[in-house]
């Protein structure tokens, strides 16, 4: 019979208490002593354990709903174990032989005191023992000629508590994003990411998935048992005649092997997602600690507190006008040291250097055709004839060049065109030039030198 049909209506009365806490408190310091006297408790001890308990904790017990005048007279830990009597988490059994009435703890109230116990208190390693239990089931299913399918289908629970465990993790993720954005001052961050984030998910559970020494050297095994039980095609034959001949025919040994390996298969891909949550995170506390240390000082941090405060006000259109009328909501440049959009400069070619601050008008077709005529008008080795003439000392200058005809300028404008080419013999060591103006042409002094490759 299923357990939830043994759960008294009363039971759930402890979620809707007033104490419900201390109720709480109660029963796992029951339960401690429970199991460390062998799972038999007298009444008297029971009293004696809430007792100590109120003792050091001082716990506020408050009226009951359904509590007399008469009952509010006893002592607190009589009252807690009272109720809980009352309410079916605890048991009352009567041993007439020694006239002693023991205390046990129901199935049913055991289950949820467990979970209790993992809500106060998370095992830290609860990953690191499935994977070896995972392992432990392989290796003795693989060599122990006496295991059945029972122990594969126990390797299969664990694998799926190791992935539900990993998918927890995940998921818990998001409240560590919310007390991020929560804290208002530096060292606040810096105590909620040390002290919460690093202690809670890095050293107790993110460092059991990373470390070579836990969770990735079993998977390797692991991994190999699998691959070792899949090819062996004599013991997987020998397995079925064993699992028939003792009736355990509901599923087959390598239908089984093919869940486990497609678990762990899941398990690494919640790993992935498990790094990747873990970068975002830290990505977060670094930005969001920059915004905190400039926030008085930066413009969008400014900016922001600014619209913070616009968006807490009631009258919204009152305060966003007199904001208006204060400063320019509509520069471009509001919300960063730079604009939102700079022009993207690329390099500074001859023409634009020898070119007038004044705007530049759209060639005409003439123009067009007689820079066309200017490009086809000279060979490649005509320019680098050009250049290796007027080299002095590996060095061409242009601030020391004699241009004797519109040929010659037209060679140099060339030049300059050739050399800023990857494929080019010359490159040039300043574009950043003065400009000059000599024999009726106007260019910038630039220096041609050979490309080292």
């Amino acid at each position: 019979m299923q357990l939830r049909y043994e759960i008294p209506d009363t039971f759930w009365a402890l979620f809707r208490s007033v104490n419900r806490d201390a109720y709480i408190e109660a029963l796992l310091a029951i339960n401690e002593e429970y199991q460390y006297s062998n799972y038999f408790l007298t009444r008297e001890m029971c009293i004696q354990v809430l007792a100590d308990l109120n003792a050091k904790k001082q716990i506020d017990l408050k009226r009951e709903e359904n509590e007399t005048d008469f009952d509010m007279l006893e002592t607190p830990s009589s009252r807690m174990l009272r109720w809980l009597l009352k309410m079916g988490w605890l048991k009352r059994v009567e041993d007439y032989n020694t006239l002693v009435t023991n205390i046990v703890i129901p199935d049913y109230a055991a289950v949820f005191i467990d979970a209790f116990e993992r809500l106060g208190s998370e095992d830290v390693e609860e990953t690191e023992i499935y994977i070896q239990n995972v392992y432990a089931a392989l290796f003795s299913f693989k060599n122990d000629s006496r295991a059945n399918l029972s122990m594969l289908r126990t390797a299969l629970v664990n694998t799926r508590r190791l992935n539900k465990a990993l998918q927890d993790m995940l998921h818990n993720m998001d409240k560590f994003f919310g007390r991020l954005l929560d804290q208002k001052t530096y060292g606040e961050l810096l105590r909620e990411h040390l002290e919460g984030y690093v202690e809670e998910i890095v050293r107790k559970k993110y460092h059991i998935l990373k470390t070579s020494d836990n969770f990735y050297i079993y998977k390797t095994d692991i991994k190999k048992v699998l691959r070792d039980m899949r090819e062996d095609e004599e013991w997987i034959f020998m397995v079925r005649e064993r699992s028939r001949a003792m009736g355990d025919t509901k599923e087959d040994v390598l239908e089984l092997l093919d869940l486990i390996e497609r678990g762990f298969d899941d398990i690494e891909h919640r790993i992935s997602n498990m790094d990747k949550e873990h970068t975002k995170y830290v990505r977060a506390t670094v930005t969001r600690m920059n915004y905190l240390l400039s926030g008085e000082t930066d413009t969008k941090g400014l900016v922001v507190k600014l619209l913070n405060r616009i968006s807490a006000s009631e009258d919204r259109e009152g305060r966003l006008r007199m904001t208006g009328a204060q400063m320019n909501l509509s520069c471009l440049e509001i919300l960063s040291g730079k604009s939102l959009y700079k022009r993207r400069k690329g390099k500074k070619d001859f023409i634009s250097q020898m070119a007038e601050d004044e705007a530049v008008e759209d060639l005409n077709r003439e123009d067009v055709l007689r820079l066309n005529r200017i490009q086809s008008r000279f060979s490649k080795k005509q320019i680098e004839e050009f250049i290796e003439s007027h080299m002095e000392d590996e060095v061409m200058d242009a601030a020391k060049l004699s241009l004797d005809s519109e040929e010659d300028f037209e060679k140099l404008i060339l030049a300059y065109d050739y050399s800023t080419r990857k494929s080019s013999k010359y490159t040039i060591v300043s574009e950043e030039a003065e400009m000059i103006e000599r024999d009726g042409y106007r260019y910038p002094a630039l220096k041609f030198v050979r490309r080292t490759l």
